[in-house]
């Protein structure tokens, strides 16, 4: 399994690497690849960490797993590729910004220039096979992001971290929440999204709360 990220990263996660979930997860995962059809493409599998360095990390958005359609995952959570169709979720969040920071819904569903400012867009699992989401939950890589997620909060100070859904606010216990800000909601899916998450104004609660703890407001 290709493991390439930013070289920060690699230092920060080299013990994780060496435990013994993780060799099997990866080689678990190298066979997946092989033997049925798999998203993200492979070189793309840890592509959040390759964009937004450890040092820069000053917002965490997480998702649960990789979009299951082809061509839709890109190793970023809730991002797909100019070439796709927005899904709804995301069409969702564009709402949200709209009306919380009056950004004019965008036709483009690639986050990369979020991930740039450093908002780490991860999914709890990195991969999924085609057409089937959930799949590759409980091969490991839940202990793996959640090792993420701690290391962030241990050695970090003032990252947002922003929570939609019962899955992702399950993190929770993770964080220091007296160092960081946690934002939860509903999930943006369409199935929830009117039962929060819009008007919920995550964006403009990120920005401050950057803006008061000396750190640059993220450009949505």
């Amino acid at each position: 399994m290709h493991t390439k990220m930013d070289v920060g990263w690699r230092e920060k996660l080299a013990a994780e690497f060496t435990k013994p979930y993780f060799v099997t997860l990866s080689e678990t995962v190298q066979r997946k690849y092989v033997d049925e059809s798999t998203y993200p493409d492979e070189q793309h599998i840890f592509k959040a960490f390759s964009l937004c360095p450890f040092d820069t990390v000053s917002v965490v958005l997480l998702g649960q797993d990789p979009y299951h359609g082809e061509g839709q995952a890109q190793g970023l959570s809730f991002s797909v590729p100019d070439t796709q169709k927005l899904p709804p979720s995301l069409r969702n969040i564009y709402k949200e910004l709209e009306s919380d920071l009056r950004v004019s819904p965008r036709t483009s569903g690639d986050l990369t220039g979020w991930a740039k400012q450093g908002v780490l867009l991860l999914n709890a699992t990195l991969t999924v096979q085609a057409n089937s989401p959930g799949s590759h939950q409980g091969l490991g890589w839940e202990t793996f992001t959640d090792a993420i997620i701690k290391k962030i909060s241990d050695e970090k100070t003032h990252v947002v971290f922003l929570l939609w859904g019962k899955y992702a606010q399950a993190k929770r216990i993770l964080i220091d929440e007296k160092k960081h800000l946690v934002l939860t909601a509903p999930h943006p899916s369409p199935f929830s999204a009117y039962t929060g998450f819009f008007g919920c104004q995550h964006f403009s609660l990120t920005n401050e709360y950057l803006l008061a703890n000396g750190k640059r407001p993220i450009v949505w």
